[in-house]
């Protein structure tokens, strides 16, 4: 069916589902010049401190709980070297989440 060996060749990552719950800090929301987008931070886990590490978080949940409701993110993409992620929540977190914490749902590593 396909000619190239490429196309069959599928690599699996190893996994590990973690008992104990990984926690993330929300350092900023992601800005540019003249905009702030409050749908979008980034969040820095403490065991992540690669590309690598951070990549194999894309794609998973977040969720951040304030007083009154949880907020819930999906990770969509790294942030720089040391390991920090893009995540892409469905409504605008406040500005008093930042520095708190988020709270890894599934937890993949």
């Amino acid at each position: 069916m396909f000619k190239s060996k490429l196309c069959l060749q599928v690599s699996v990552a190893k996994v590990k589902v973690l008992s104990q719950p990984v926690y993330g800090r929300i350092v900023n929301y992601r800005i540019g010049i003249r905009t702030q987008f409050s749908r979008e931070c980034l969040i820095q886990f403490a065991h992540v401190d690669s590309v690598a590490q951070a990549g194999q978080l894309v794609g998973q949940k977040v969720v951040w709980k304030g007083e009154n409701k949880k907020h819930i993110g999906k990770i969509v993409g790294f942030h720089g070297k040391n390991g920090a992620v893009r995540v892409k929540f469905k409504k605008g977190v406040p500005g008093q989440a930042l520095g708190t914490t988020v709270e890894l749902v599934g937890q993949r590593i």
